[in-house]
């Protein structure tokens, strides 16, 4: 049986009965850790089912975040669900890059693994993440619109996670999707607006596909609080664009505080790191005799994934777990 630590991040409970109850700082994800205040004034009508008009608006709001027409964005219960769905929906075959995201080689009945520089054959879709989780490479749009362009003359589809790709508006490939293009994107609430627990993310692709991921959801995709809140939290610019600025300068702190103790961090994600490191499994179980939990990794034992501390009292507290045990 697999170890639960090294599957994905967030798992407390695996982390809490193996190591002990107590007062624990989960940097296993790379979830924002200061989230969107949601206002304590939003009123949500739980008793009705969700007016239809709702729906409309929040894919209004955050069309206009992606830089992309409200035609072309589908809400769904969290993105993870959008990929899983999406073999059975779009058919064929894919290739998903390695190393990335474990959902991503499960989203087509077939699908091969692809290494960076390997080749895509044939008409397959090609599935990759941008920013990637989790080494945190971050491509260019221009890279993307080569393989976009790439994948089109063979006939299949790019689709591009971009999960994380709040943080980085320039490199995001999400305001080329129209019904004349092969791409479909895939963006996440929760992450950078640190309520991954909504559920709530989006595929944006041609209304064709739209329209099968709309039947197959039904008219009530969305639950009424995310509705709501992830509507105001999309309009909320002086937020998004003071968060942006935080989360660099908060990841840049902790990669000073990672490098005084010979963990060398990459990636280009202020929402996560990654370290690489010989004794990274001791370094894991320090940590987590700490009650601090990171993710490590079953395919590479050299790797520790570490979301970026909230403040300076998490920032003090790895401090002193990495440095006295």
């Amino acid at each position: 049986m697999s170890d639960p630590l090294r599957h994905h991040g967030g798992n407390l409970a695996a982390a809490r009965a193996r190591y002990g109850d107590g007062p624990w700082l989960d940097l296993s994800t790379g979830i924002n850790p200061v989230p969107w205040p949601v206002p304590v004034d939003l009123d949500v009508d739980l008793g009705p089912l969700p007016d239809p008009s709702l729906l409309a608006d929040l894919e209004t709001a955050a069309a206009a975040h992606f830089g992309l027409v409200p035609e072309q964005v589908c809400a769904i219960p969290g993105s993870e669900m959008g990929l899983r769905l999406l073999g059975q929906l779009l058919g064929g075959s894919a290739y998903h890059r390695v190393p990335g995201y474990r959902t991503h080689g499960a989203a087509f009945a077939d699908s091969l693994p692809l290494s960076a520089d390997g080749p895509v054959s044939g008409d397959a879709a090609l599935l990759l993440a941008n920013p990637n989780n989790p080494c945190g490479t971050l491509r260019d749009r221009a890279a993307l619109e080569a393989m976009l362009a790439e994948r089109t003359a063979a006939g299949g589809w790019l689709i591009v996670d971009e999960a994380f790709a709040d943080a980085h508006p320039e490199a995001s490939i999400a305001p080329l999707v129209n019904d004349t293009r092969r791409l479909i994107v895939f963006r996440s609430f929760g992450k950078f607006f640190g309520l991954a627990g909504l559920r709530l993310g989006f595929v944006l692709a041609p209304r064709l596909i739209l329209a099968r991921y709309r039947a197959l959801l039904g008219d009530w995709p969305i639950d009424a609080s995310a509705l709501a809140i992830g509507t105001r939290a999309y309009r909320d610019r002086a937020w998004i664009e003071a968060t942006r600025t935080a989360l660099s300068a908060r990841a840049s702190t902790f990669d000073r505080l990672l490098e005084t103790h010979g963990l060398l961090p990459g990636g280009k994600s202020p929402l996560f790191r990654l370290a690489s490191h010989p004794d990274a499994a001791a370094i894991f179980e320090r940590l987590a005799q700490a009650h601090i939990l990171v993710r490590p990794f079953d395919y590479a034992p050299r790797w520790l994934r570490f979301g970026v501390p909230a403040d300076a009292a998490a920032l003090d507290r790895v401090d002193r777990a990495l440095r006295h045990g």
